[in-house]
């Protein structure tokens, strides 16, 4: 795209540890004219947004992942065509994945179903806002703790890591809380006929999902991979032309 790129690789001293995060996005403001950071806290992408000028693009934070779920609806787009009334579950942890999910489905009219263990459900902050949106475009978000609920007669079925960013020492307990999740081909069985399923990748074989359920013809992970990059380009384009 013409573009020039300096990377900052904060896998060492994480982003405001050793400069305030203020002074550090108005540093790169002087040098730069947009940043994509990908952060573990939301809080740091908003602070940085709300001291500089020019634009913040959330590439992963621990609440929010909307490059990925640009993605993913551009995939559903490409494959199923006008998406208002579409049936999409998401299973397992109600986390930044699906919370962007939960949003950007209210957006496009899309029935989003979402089956998690109780004390794992999205945050009631997003399914607030997420629902006033609905109420203008006829989207329905429906909450479920059992995957077989969700799945029913979905177009689509997502699922991601059981133990999200920050969560690791949670792991063992997730395993064995989540697993009831898994979808495989028994629980794909569930689904609409000509349902795909979908992951952000990377993907725990034999855990959040089974190998013959990963590599199946309906799997549309690679097209969900490769789509990033085309999404991600066009959220450059529009945010600086």
């Amino acid at each position: 795209m013409g573009g020039f790129v300096v990377f900052l690789d904060h896998t060492q001293a994480r982003l405001g540890e050793r400069e305030s995060i203020p002074d550090v996005a108005r540093n790169l403001e002087r040098w730069v004219q947009g940043i994509v950071a990908r952060v573990y806290e939301q809080r740091v992408l908003e602070e940085m947004a709300a001291n500089i000028s020019i634009p913040v693009i959330n590439a992963l934070s621990d609440k929010f992942h909307p490059c990925q779920a640009l993605a993913d609806f551009f995939t559903l787009e490409e494959k199923f065509g006008s998406l208002r009334g579409f049936k999409l579950a998401y299973v397992g942890d109600g986390n930044n994945v699906c919370h962007s999910l939960i949003y950007l489905a209210a957006r496009l009219g899309v029935h989003i179903r979402v089956g998690t263990p109780a004390n794992y459900a999205p945050d009631e902050d997003v399914l607030a806002d997420a629902r006033r949106v609905a109420k203008e475009t006829r989207a329905r978000i429906d909450l479920f703790t059992t995957a077989a609920e969700a799945v029913h007669d979905a177009q689509a079925v997502y699922t991601d890591s059981w133990t999200s960013m920050g969560f690791e020492a949670e792991e063992k307990v997730r395993r064995n809380v989540f697993k009831p999740y898994q979808v495989n081909r028994k629980l794909m069985e569930l689904a609409a006929p000509g349902a795909v399923f979908m992951h952000c990748l990377p993907a725990h074989r034999g855990a959040e999902v089974t190998d013959e359920v990963l590599d199946a013809p309906y799997s549309v992970v690679l097209h969900q991979s490769e789509n990033r990059m085309y999404v991600q380009k066009a959220i450059l384009h529009a945010v600086y032309t």
